[in-house]
């Protein structure tokens, strides 16, 4: 399990998102990690063991995600930006999500 974990539960249509591409990056806008969603929502892998303290977005392809069920969505994509703190183990960010809201918090 890397640093940075994620998980996309579709509101919508009461089960997991899978195949939502997920992308973390650093405050500079540098790519770090990219990832799909797997069967049960879950990215396990989302890139190095360990961050620097600093500001990091993880960013959802929402859009792309209800286009392929051909559903209209309000939302392209979904930024989270978190700040990393020194002496933490592990950032988990769900992502509670539907066609025209969403959802967010520090998992564990």
């Amino acid at each position: 399990m890397s640093f940075v974990t994620a998980h996309v539960l579709d509101a919508s249509a009461g089960r997991p998102a899978t195949g939502v591409a997920v992308t973390l990056s650093d405050a500079s806008g540098g790519v770090l990690a990219e990832a799909v969603t797997n069967d049960d929502g879950r990215v396990t892998d989302l890139g190095p063991d360990a961050l620097e303290p600093g500001t990091y977005e993880v960013r959802f392809a929402s859009g792309a995600h209800f286009a392929a069920q051909g559903v209209a969505c309000f939302h392209p994509y979904v930024p989270v930006v978190f700040t990393v703190e020194a002496g933490q183990a592990h950032y988990h960010v769900p992502l509670l999500l539907s066609p025209f809201a969403y959802t967010t918090y520090r998992g564990s």
